[in-house]
Order: structure tokens, then sequence, then C-alpha cells
């Protein structure tokens, strides 16, 4: 029989690798809760017409790579292939612009894109994300920049960059849009580099070929066409990004890979990464809501990649999330002693310690092996000779001493420990 294996493109994690991707997804929602952003539970799939209305429909996600079928109800759905119009849906459809504004979410999981698998570039790939929707206010631009700024200073990493520009609005994108569309039409391009022009001129801008590239030498740049309101509103973002301490690099040829960004437009990059070098990056999108049928509440978010985040603190080194699964192992000799480790197991969960035992009535050896596998660093071992005195031995692996306490104060003592070693690594 054939032996299966996961869909191509699909990261698997599985411990101890999966507690550093824990470790990186916690670190990635963490300022976001600390900033009073609520947690959203997305659909995995939504009606298709909502990403080529709300994403666009020229855009490589679009017209390329998402995972599209029908229902047998005849209905198009497609695999979310990303957070922010599925965010907006949901606000929109339960009327959560109608009370406190702005609206502030985060949201965590899979996403699918139908690309060829790379490193760090996948078909399912994992996502962190916030939105705040319902405030043109710059400070919140320079709050949401900052979340996922904290969140990886958080994790160590310190090889990544900030790039930051502005695509402006309404009211300045036409004229700049016909000024790009005219040196453009200079240039030595292909029919379908010439056809993606006509239809959205910025994104040729994002065009990776050198040969597309050498020519953009001069190319006009939004940043530089920004109207009035939109030039101030920028210069106010920066101001509060100084404020907290957030350094980055203007980059006016940043375009993101989706269609509904305006003004603040940012992207994180990893020197290590290479070729795919991104592990986050967003924006504002003020005329989202109104394109998918609410109303023109303006809104800015990201989404950052677990996975690309993992492999940057990987690429420097760093271990989050290292460290033994578990504080206690324990270690029974005897069935009555397995009795009562079971319930000394139970009994230290409920008080929040991690402990595990050695199952399959092993010996002594093999018990002791188990624990030194487990990595934890105390080990409880209980036998006959213990139960019949009313006593218990911890081991503390780390120092290589023991000690036999009263089997009645075993509780409060692992306890205390543990609380012991967590205060210790605190501090350090």
């Amino acid at each position: 029989m054939a032996m299966f294996q996961a869909p191509k493109g699909v990261p698997e994690y599985f411990p101890p690798r999966a507690n550093a991707f824990l470790a990186v997804r916690q670190a990635l929602s963490r300022p976001a809760e600390l900033a009073g952003y609520g947690y959203a539970e997305l659909p995995v799939f939504e009606d298709t017409a909502l990403f080529v209305r709300g994403v666009g429909e020229s855009t490589d996600v679009v017209s390329k790579e998402m995972y599209t079928f029908e229902d047998r109800g005849g209905r198009s759905l497609t695999l979310r292939p990303e957070g922010t119009a599925g965010v907006m849906r949901l606000v929109i459809e339960h009327g959560l612009d109608k009370g406190q504004l702005p609206v502030k979410l985060w949201y965590a999981g899979p996403f699918f894109r139908a690309e060829r698998p790379q490193h760090g570039r996948y078909r399912q790939l994992q996502q962190v994300g916030v939105e705040a929707i319902g405030s043109d206010d710059p400070a919140l631009d320079a709050e949401v920049v900052a979340l996922a700024d904290e969140a990886f200073r958080s994790l160590g990493l310190a090889q990544y960059t900030l790039h930051l520009t502005s695509l402006g609005c309404a009211e300045c994108r036409p004229g700049y849009r016909a000024t790009l569309q005219r040196f453009l039409s200079t240039l030595e391009l292909d029919e379908a580099t010439r056809e993606r022009a006509e239809v959205n001129p910025m994104r040729v801008l994002d065009d990776k070929r050198d040969d597309v590239q050498r020519q953009l030498v001069g190319v006009p740049y939004m940043v530089d066409h920004l109207c009035a309101a939109c030039s101030d509103h920028y210069d106010a973002v920066r101001a509060a990004l100084v404020i907290l301490g957030v350094r980055w690099t203007e980059a006016p040829a940043l375009v993101r890979g989706l269609d509904y960004y305006t003004r603040t437009t940012f992207e994180f990059s990893h020197a290590l990464l290479g070729a795919q070098s991104g592990i986050g990056g967003g924006g504002r999108y003020d005329g989202l809501m109104e394109s998918i049928g609410g109303g023109k509440h303006s809104g800015i978010g990201f989404g950052i990649g677990t996975d690309r985040t993992l492999l940057a603190c990987e690429a420097e080194g760093l271990e989050p999330g290292a460290g033994p699964s578990v504080d206690v192992f324990c270690v029974p000799i005897g069935s009555r002693a397995k009795d009562r480790l079971v319930g000394l197991c139970g009994a230290m969960r409920a008080r929040g310690v991690r402990i595990d035992m050695a199952f399959g009535d092993r010996a002594l050896k093999g018990a002791m092996k188990a624990a030194d596998r487990s990595g934890a660093p105390l080990v409880v071992v209980l036998g006959d000779d213990e139960v019949d005195t009313g006593t218990v031995v911890i081991k503390d692996m780390a120092a290589r001493e023991q000690a036999t306490i009263p089997w009645d104060s075993v509780h409060e003592e692992l306890q205390q420990r543990v609380l012991q070693r967590a205060s210790e690594r605190n501090a350090r």
C-alpha cells in the first residue's frame, strides 16, 4: 500500500519545531492583544466574488493563485488567499462598524495560494493579521506598523528592514496614474506587461525581471505626486513612528500585491531569507469597505507570515519556544506508585504545572531514560518503598541533586520549585 504524504507546498509542524512555531505565533499576536485588539475567527473559505471585488481582479492573487471550487449548491467558493477582505465582510455583516470605532481585530491561521512552492513560499501559508477599521487617524497607522515592529523585536530579530511609502488616495492617484502610463508607454515592454500597464500601471513597478527594472530608471513615484492631504497624512505617520521608536527605510517603489492599498503602505523584509525575503506587510485601504457593499469607513492592517518569521528566527540563530515541554516528569515503580503519580499529574496540571509521566510499566532504567528525553528539570521518583514510608524522591537534573520529602508536601514543593525556576529565567 502506498504511503500517504502531505500535499506539496504545505509545511507541517511537530515537536520540537512546533514549539518554535507556536512561540512565534504567540509573539506576533501579543502586541495586538496589549493594544486592545480582539480576536476574530474567520471562515477558511468565502464567496469567490468577495476576493475578486475586494482584492482586485487584476492581481496575481485573484487571476492566478486562488483555490476556487463549486459547492453542491453551485456556489463559487474560494479558500481564503488573504485575511483583510474576510475581516471587512465580517464587520459589515455583523454591524461592528455601527459600534465603537475603530474596530480593532486580530486573527491567525492558514491561507491558501496556488503557486509554485519554494523555500518560504507555500501553498498553505500561516499568517497573523491585524485590522483597525473606522478611523483615518495617522496615529492609528503608526500604531499598526509599530505592532508588527514590536512583534519582531520581541522575538529578538535584528536583521529586518521596514520599507515605508504612501500610495495616495482617490484624489491624487488618477493624475499619477496618467503620468505613470505616459512614462511606461515609452518603454519596450512585452504585450502582457503593456496590458497590465493599462489595467493597473503600478503593478509594473513590482515586476522583478531585470529587463523591466533596467527601463524603470527615472520612473515617477506616487510619493512624489501626493495631494496636500495625503502628504500631510504621511508626514504625521512618520512623526508618530519617530515617537514610537520605529525605524524605517523610504521605499517609493513599494507596491504591495493587492489592489486595495491606499496612503500608508509598508513591508518588512529580512536580509537572510534570499529571494523570498518578505516576512510581512500591509497598509491602509480607504475604499475597500465600500467596494464590497459596506459604508465608507477606512481601515489599516497587516499580515505577517508565521512560517517566514520562524525561518527568519532560525536564520539568525534564535530559538523561540526553546526548552523542555514539561517542568516535571514522574517515574513510577510499581502499580501503587503509578496510581499515586497519576493523581499527582492531574492535581499539578490543575495548578498550572506542566507535568508528564512514564507509561507502560517500565523498569527504573527505562523510565529514567524517558525522563532524560523529556528534558524536564525536575523528576519525581516513587516506588513501593516510598509509598510504604509516605515519602517521595525529587531529582533536580540540572544541579544533579535529589531530596526525599514527605508525600503530603509534594504538591507545594513542586509548585514552589517550578515558580522559582520561572522567576530565574525571567530575571535572565
